[in-house]
């Protein structure tokens, strides 16, 4: 990626939303909300601070987020749209889950 955010502002990809209609009402593409979830692609250096140093971001490439309706300026790079917001805009980071089953030993 040939975009790389200043300070404490990250690079996100929106995460497309899940779609599930009751009836047969159909919503064109203007009267969709945008999803409020997005993958962290790209992350700044981190806000340099009074002192002089740099704070250290929370954020890192790859993490999911919730992020606010109005957060963030949209923008669109080779085709492909991204946000660049404030890390502090962020509401809070998702965690997946990975479960693992065990297989069961069958004593024979």
């Amino acid at each position: 990626m040939k975009l790389k955010p200043l300070d404490d502002r990250i690079v996100v990809r929106r995460l497309e939303s899940e779609e599930s209609s009751q009836g047969e009402i159909f919503l064109p593409d203007t009267a969709k909300e945008k999803p409020q979830q997005g993958e962290v692609i790209a992350v700044g250096n981190g806000k340099i601070l009074d002192s002089g140093e740099r704070s250290t971001m929370t954020l890192k490439a790859g993490d999911r987020i919730l992020f606010g309706k109005y957060s963030g300026t949209d923008v669109k790079l080779e085709g492909e749209e991204y946000m660049i917001m404030h890390e502090s805009d962020v509401l809070a980071r998702i965690s997946v889950e990975v479960k693992v089953k065990k297989a069961r030993k069958t004593n024979k």
